[in-house]
């Protein structure tokens, strides 16, 4: 799929120690007791899963519960339980405290019970399957003990209280709804609606809760069935709510943000996303220097960090150390968008693998000409464009009186593609800031002095520019992005510009290579694909849009820790750059532009 992975090496021995560790057998046995836990609780949750489709199977560990033996640690044979061994085996892979907590807690209890059990009632010790019960739960519990220095991811501090709230109002509801159900369903009499109430809380956590009330409640399957599902709802939201990570509300401070501008000042021309580190809705973390800053936002329980780190190469280290450090205290799985080449090798030092994303589009002042056959497309549409009287005004936004750049941000709003706002790693999402004085604007006018694009442009470095924000009216001329950036390139000196970076074109490899003569059929498989979802997400015509230039291509990576984190941290980046939406009061209210 013309990805490229550099090598993934492992962290370095002060970054992967944790206190209290030492060399001792301990030590070692720590990792292993904590994959067992976790192994425990996927066995279980297939165990369960077997048991809710195999009948037999069901009816056996049903009458197991109901006489004088017992099943393992978290076999009880419903769908609930399955969703509950799932979530903490996630929860515990990650080292949640929180999940060891309730492990400990609970599992101490069946623990206990067991070994009483056993000592004192000969009656259990006569089955075989006690035994195995009693061995297998303590030995999971003995496990967790061993474990415990493992688990020091924190969770936020409300979970508790929320967790609890949502189970007392999901029981509540869901066995309302159930002894609704099965007041209207039920084919015997004799049920009250304590025992109709009681049933239906059963139901929620098991298949099959007894056959004592089979003599007064009789209802159809479907009954029974939804009945089951509103329980496993149930506790999805309530082990999410109890397990979810910290959200990571903090964003950019006043101080840090005077310190990142300050760190651009001198190391900015290093990246051309490095501007974008100023969007408000990112935090920063620093190196124990202050030389290099990580900037990211937390979305859905992912790091996701953009670009390169800012500030001195040499620094950059401490910055990504701090960076995930905080992320495995907290739980959140450490992922980058668009980092460079030079920065995934950092990255990758650290644990990080890459998956390349696409190309960055950066087009050289003393490289770039208008001449020759190469460009004799773009030259008759820049040609057929200014002939319809087209003009472009190029200032810098401290230049742009306020008036006028409160018209240009309605403008922009308007000519926007939709209600939301795009972009995180290479957009700055605001526009007409005062403190973005040194980015550069780009007005389009048509022959009669109307107003009919924008493009946006953000600093560089010293001398180089980074593509922002592309508006225009949809009832203007066709290539009249391409118009005004040859504009702005021919017209460089104005603003003292060595260099552009366009927009990024996403797996530019492939179709680039894909239509090569002698490329294989897994490589043209793959390009046709990319060109069928092109229709609706502009991949290939980004990149045909990029080409026209004849640019640099540099690549841009995806770094992640975990290759089984890859779909969440996918989605996470959706939310991110605003290809999805997930409603909030907050958002409805939140001013876009101007800081408040």
């Amino acid at each position: 799929m013309g990805a490229v992975s550099t090598v993934k090496t492992a962290p370095s021995a002060a970054s992967s120690a944790r206190p209290g560790d030492d060399n001792g057998l301990m030590a070692r046995w720590r990792p292993r007791a904590v994959a067992a836990t976790v192994w425990y609780l996927r066995l279980m949750a297939l165990v369960n899963l077997v048991a809710v489709f195999a009948v037999p199977f069901r009816n056996q560990l049903r009458s197991h519960r109901e006489g004088e033996y017992f099943t393992p640690y978290l076999v009880t044979g419903g769908l609930t339980t399955v969703m509950l061994s799932l979530f903490l085996a996630v929860a515990m892979r990650r080292r949640k405290r929180a999940a060891w907590i309730f492990n400990v807690v609970l599992c101490g209890v069946f623990s206990g019970g067991y070994v009483a059990f056993m000592l004192f009632g000969p009656q259990y010790r006569s089955h075989p399957l006690n035994w195995f019960s009693t061995v297998l739960t303590v030995g999971f519990f003995v496990a967790l003990l061993v474990g415990r220095q493992e688990f020091t991811s924190k969770g936020d501090r409300s979970n508790p209280k929320t967790a609890a709230a949502a189970t007392v109002l999901g029981l509540a509801v869901g066995g309302l709804i159930g002894s609704v159900l099965v007041e209207l369903t039920n084919s015997l009499s004799g049920a009250g609606f304590g025992t109709r109430f009681v049933y239906s809380l059963f139901r929620m956590v098991t298949i099959a809760p007894s056959d004592r009330v089979a003599d007064v409640i009789s209802v159809p399957t479907w009954v029974n069935a939804v009945i089951n599902v509103m329980g496993a709802l149930l506790f999805l939201g309530v082990v999410y709510v109890a397990f979810r990570s910290p959200r990571g509300e903090e964003l950019l401070s006043d101080e840090d943000e005077a310190q990142l501008r300050a760190l651009l000042d001198k190391q900015g021309e290093r990246d051309s996303l490095g501007y974008f580190a100023l969007r408000r809705d990112k935090a920063v973390i620093f190196s124990p220097s202050r030389k290099a800053a990580v900037a990211y936002r937390v979305v859905g329980g992912v790091s996701l960090a953009s670009g390169d780190p800012i500030g001195d190469p040499e620094a950059w280290p401490g910055a990504i150390e701090a960076w995930l450090g905080e992320a495995r205290e907290h739980a959140w799985a450490p992922a980058v968008m668009g980092a460079s080449e030079e920065a995934g090798v950092i990255y990758a030092r650290h644990g990080l693998d890459a998956l390349e994303l696409g190309d960055e589009a950066i087009v050289e002042m003393d490289e770039f000409s208008l001449d020759g056959r190469a460009m004799r497309v773009v030259r008759q549409a820049y040609n057929r464009v200014k002939r319809a009287g087209y003009t472009v005004r190029i200032r810098r936004h401290e230049d742009i009186p306020e008036a006028e750049m409160a018209e240009l941000v309605e403008k922009a709003d308007h000519w926007r593609d939709g209600a939301t706002e795009r972009g995180f790693s290479m957009a700055l999402g605001r526009l007409g800031d005062p403190d973005d004085g040194r980015c550069v604007m780009l007005e389009c006018f048509d022959g009669d002095g109307k107003l009919r694009a924008l493009l946006s442009f953000v600093p560089w470095g010293a001398d180089g520019l980074s593509l922002d924000l592309m508006r225009r009216d949809r009832d203007s001329e066709n290539g009249l992005m391409e118009f005004m950036v040859i504009e702005l390139l021919q017209r460089a000196e104005e603003v003292g510009l060595a260099r552009v970076s366009l927009n990024f074109a996403m797996f530019r490899s492939v179709f680039e290579r894909g239509s090569r003569l002698g490329a294989g059929p897994v490589l043209r498989l793959w390009r046709s694909v990319l060109g069928f979802f092109s229709r609706w997400w502009q991949i290939e015509s980004l990149y045909r849009a990029n080409a026209k230039y004849r640019p640099i291509w540099e690549p841009r990576y995806l770094l992640f820790e975990k290759s089984s984190e890859i779909p969440r941290i996918g989605l996470a980046s959706a939310r991110a750059e605003g290809f999805i939406t997930v409603p909030s009061l907050p958002a409805l209210f939140r001013r876009r532009h101007r800081r408040g």
